[in-house]
């Protein structure tokens, strides 16, 4: 229930407030201040990958292809994971519906992924992003911790296996 009521949720928001970004923020590239310089809503189309990473015409359909990748992979990882380890299910869930999110703009518009969450101060910004990229990026923060404390875990067991020189003795 949690990681398809995650996935579900965070699709409809991110498709819905990028709707909602390209019927009022139009024309493109026009800052509208929200919170002053520092958080400002402004319709940008991003053809390449994070931070506008580019790979050149094709940028579109190899990031499409690298997503789907991607969610084999998770699919894979969330099927190997305990019903039990919440913090996990949530983890890969945030990364798969931020995936889909952009993947579904990626197959419906040729300009790219929509971008309109503008934040900085002046001109020091941080690269445009929507709700897809946030969840992208706190999943994979998530997951990537919960990875972390896996292998913590299993390194703290197997040295409390090893018996000490006295204990062998």
């Amino acid at each position: 229930m949690l990681f398809w009521g995650l996935i579900v949720t965070i699709i409809v928001l991110d498709v819905v407030t990028k709707a909602m970004a390209e019927a009022s923020l139009a024309p493109r590239g026009v800052p509208r201040e929200v919170i002053g310089d520092w958080l400002r809503l402004t319709l940008v189309y991003n053809t390449g990958a994070a931070f506008g990473i580019s790979l050149g015409p094709y940028s579109r359909w190899l990031f499409l292809a690298l997503a789907i990748v991607a969610l084999v992979i998770l699919g894979r990882l969330y099927r190997q994971t305990p019903d039990t380890d919440r913090f996990r299910i949530a983890s890969i869930g945030l990364v798969c519906a931020g995936a889909i999110g952009n993947v579904i703009d990626r197959i419906r518009h040729p300009m790219g992924v929509v971008d309109f969450i503008d934040i900085g101060i002046g001109v020091h910004r941080w690269p445009t992003f929507n709700v897809a990229d946030m969840a992208v990026s706190i999943g994979a923060f998530m997951l990537a911790w919960s990875l972390w404390a896996e292998d913590r875990a299993r390194a703290r067991a197997a040295s409390a296996a090893v018996p000490t020189s006295v204990e062998r003795a």
